[in-house]
């Protein structure tokens, strides 16, 4: 099988590409420029298009607009950008538009440390939207994911309109590593459904059943209403308590209903093992291989590495505890996701192990906490 030896960002724009994305916008920042050239080689050709917007808010708004005429889009940016983009994240929240935005995290706060990864934005990406209302996030843990978790990504935007985050790091967006290009085959994409058939064209219309409305670009035949205000099917602000409460409803239960669909995770059960380690990015292959090592040494541990993080794959992480005495969180930051295990898993006992100063959480020290607590 052939290989390529190609780092965690290329894998990124490979993955938008393949899953027909035709529109970036972003602006440079250290660890997710490489994405902006990638996609700058790459689109041109394909008849779409790349910019270099003249800052964050800009760029992201280029994507709203350019998505909300029918096209693909995808940006990328890291922490700092992610503060800069949270109103209009929140505008596509409330206007229900499909994007795709990658954060490759890095050391914070603030400008933090730009060379250095972690994961700090867990909670970010989560709550960053003004209304708290649900949102997908996907965590490659090395760069075959990068490509596929990408695609899935842009299958979830198109399919509950709604953004998708892939929360990547800078250890995996800056590191190269030998990839079977076989294996890098695009699922089948999804396209956006039309509204259903009625007299009266309603943007936000749903079908009997459904909770996803049906899609007409701006700019055709049709007048086509887009707002983030509070509203009713037919996209006019509303102001009716009843009105509001089911548009809310309505928003959240597409998404938090649907996780069971799009619960990625990689679980490595062990053979008689009372204790799980449980982690996410890059560090759910320390974790893994550290257990590993246990079990192969006597000391069964099993691992469970969880791709999507957001909404919290519930069931399969208690599908995973099962049976399970001991639970071992392990994150590059100062404890974000331990708290959703913990609220997950009530009667268990939870341990964690946090680093946020640069490095990476080696499997040594894993190892050293598994065995001593």
């Amino acid at each position: 099988m052939p290989l390529t030896l190609m780092e965690g960002n290329e894998a990124i724009a490979r993955g938008a590409v393949a899953a027909g994305c035709r529109f970036f916008a972003g602006y440079p920042i250290t660890p997710a420029t490489t994405i902006l050239n990638h996609m700058l080689a790459m689109l041109p050709p394909l008849g779409g298009v790349c910019i270099q917007g003249e800052d964050e808010i800009a760029s992201i708004g280029f994507c709203l607009g350019a998505s909300m005429a029918g096209m693909k889009v995808m940006t990328a940016t890291s922490g700092p950008g992610i503060s800069l983009y949270s109103e209009q994240i929140s505008f596509a929240v409330g206007s229900e538009i499909p994007i795709v935005i990658v954060d490759i995290q890095r050391l914070g706060p603030s400008t933090g440390s730009a060379t250095r990864g972690a994961d700090g934005d867990v909670q970010f990406l989560r709550w960053g939207n003004s209304g708290g209302m649900p949102v997908i996030v996907l965590a490659p843990t090395d760069v075959r994911d990068c490509f596929t978790l990408t695609v899935e990504a842009f299958r979830l935007a198109e399919q509950y309109r709604c953004p998708v985050f892939v929360a990547s790091n800078k250890e995996i967006a800056m590191t190269r590593e030998t990839v079977p290009i076989d294996g890098l085959q695009a699922p089948t994409g999804v396209e956006r459904k039309p509204p259903p058939p009625a007299d009266a064209y309603l943007p936000f219309q749903t079908a009997p059943g459904e909770d996803v409305p049906g899609f007409l670009p701006i700019g055709g035949r049709t007048l086509v209403r887009q707002t983030s205000s509070t509203h009713g099917p037919d996209g006019y602000i509303a102001t009716d308590p009843a009105v509001i409460a089911e548009m809310l409803a309505r928003m959240q239960r597409k998404i938090e209903s649907a996780v069971d669909r799009f619960a990625f995770i990689d679980h490595r059960p062990a053979h008689g093992a009372d204790t799980l380690v449980v982690s996410y990015g890059v560090t759910a292959r320390a974790a893994g291989a550290a257990a590993g090592r246990l079990t192969r040494s006597g000391r069964p541990v099993s691992s469970l590495a969880l791709k999507t993080l957001w909404p919290v794959p519930e069931k399969a992480i208690r599908r995973a505890a099962d049976g399970i005495r001991r639970v071992l969180v392990v994150e590059m930051n100062l404890g974000q996701y331990v708290h959703e295990i913990s609220r997950v898993l009530p009667g268990v006992e939870i341990g964690f192990v946090g680093q946020m100063d640069g490095r990476l959480i080696t499997p040594d020290r894993i190892t050293e906490a598994l065995i001593h607590g």
